[in-house]
């Protein structure tokens, strides 16, 4: 039965004179636990994320079930069909070759302005976060990872400061299987040491060109980044490379004439 966990007590007579850590809301908890069951395949495409019997299996109620059913709609790796409930989404190639297409152009264009509007504890947070997804080196830690990594590509898009292509990434980030590229090496963990080095490697140079302020570079960079997603999704997702490449030259096109 999953538990809510609890903090140590301190081991001094005296109380400590700072405030205790907050604890995670419930629904973000039980949001984490749906989350790595999905990227773990307990739950592959099509599935169906009862309520009743999440809320069974963990011990909880239904009220913070349905609201992490929420956060995982939101996040992406749920959809809600009317009348029906809540599933693990079925893309179709064609989808997932558009999310991708939208997300190499709107990152491209995120992280050329960010070079160019990115502040000094922007760039720290984006070290600190590159700095704590080299712990998550396992296949346990697939979950956590895809999480880091969406952070890290917000940020960088958020550094931007245009309001409406925060609001355009958001929603194309939804629509982006990367959950699937993560599910994929538990199938695949030979791949998996080799896979997060080169991610790991790829950050690294982003954020050295935001850090410089050289747009030219960090927009390469990401463009390389999402290039090998692409790579990626074509050999672990079996997604038509006809249509990966037809969605990159329309792209890339567009970029090159800008």
């Amino acid at each position: 039965m999953y538990k809510k966990p609890l903090l140590p007590l301190p081991e001094m007579n005296k109380s400590p004179d700072f405030a205790p850590l907050p604890r995670k809301p419930l629904k973000e908890e039980i949001f984490e636990v749906l989350h790595k069951q999905i990227i773990a395949g307990h739950y592959p495409p099509g599935s169906w994320l009862r309520q009743e019997e999440i809320a069974a299996q963990l011990g909880v109620s239904m009220t913070p079930v349905r609201e992490a059913l929420d956060l995982l709609t939101s996040a992406g790796l749920a959809e809600r069909v009317p009348y029906r409930g809540v599933r693990v989404p079925v893309l179709s190639p064609q989808e997932i070759a558009e999310a991708y297409g939208m997300r190499l152009l709107l990152e491209a264009i995120a992280a050329r302005a960010a070079a160019t509007r990115i502040k000094r504890d922007q760039v720290e947070g984006l070290k600190r976060t590159l700095e704590e997804m080299k712990g998550q080196v396992t296949l346990n830690d697939m979950s956590l990872a895809r999480q880091l990594s969406r952070e890290f590509h917000q940020a960088i898009v958020e550094a931007s400061g245009n309001t409406l292509l925060i609001r355009l990434y958001r929603l194309a980030a939804n629509s982006f299987p990367d959950w699937m590229l993560y599910e994929a090496m538990f199938r695949h963990p030979e791949l998996l040491e080799e896979s997060l080095a080169q991610e790991h490697a790829e950050h690294v140079a982003i954020v050295a060109a935001l850090e410089q302020g050289d747009a030219k570079q960090a927009m390469e960079r990401v463009v390389q980044h999402i290039l090998h997603l692409g790579q990626e999704m074509e050999t672990l997702l079996g997604i038509p490379a006809a249509l990966l490449r037809e969605s990159e030259q329309l792209i890339l096109t567009s970029l090159r004439d800008t």
